[in-house]
């Protein structure tokens, strides 16, 4: 089934940096919500150059560990603030801005999802 998206500008300002365990430079690009089957997805999509393939591309197990303190630590508390309520929270991390739903090999693109459980993130596998 095709998901249908709706965009959310972010408030102030195009992007937002926020601070993760492993000190890379991460931003917020963009924030989706996505209807997907009976479920409401939010989808936080970070670009985060240290993760790109080249040089001294930084590890998926570092990198996951930040995306649950950007779950934890800026997804919930957005949601909260822009009265978003979502089944699912998928973090992605990409080296470059990436147009959503578009093919981009030459990207380096990590992505976790996590249920809001209780003001918390709970790791989902899909």
């Amino acid at each position: 089934m095709k998901a249908i998206l709706a965009a959310f500008l972010l408030a102030a300002s195009p992007a937002l940096a926020a601070d993760v365990p492993s000190g890379q430079p991460v931003t917020l690009h963009e924030v989706l919500v996505d209807a997907v089957e009976s479920e409401t997805w939010l989808r936080f999509r970070f670009i985060a150059p240290d993760i790109a393939r080249a040089g001294r591309a930084m590890a998926y197990d570092v990198a996951a560990e930040d995306m649950m303190h950007l779950c934890t630590a800026l997804a919930l508390p957005y949601s909260d603030t822009h009265a978003l309520a979502g089944d699912m929270i998928i973090i992605s991390l990409a080296d470059r801005v990436t147009e959503f739903g578009v093919p981009a090999p030459e990207a380096t693109q990590f992505f976790e999802a996590f249920r809001p459980v209780d003001n918390t993130c709970i790791w989902e596998s899909l």
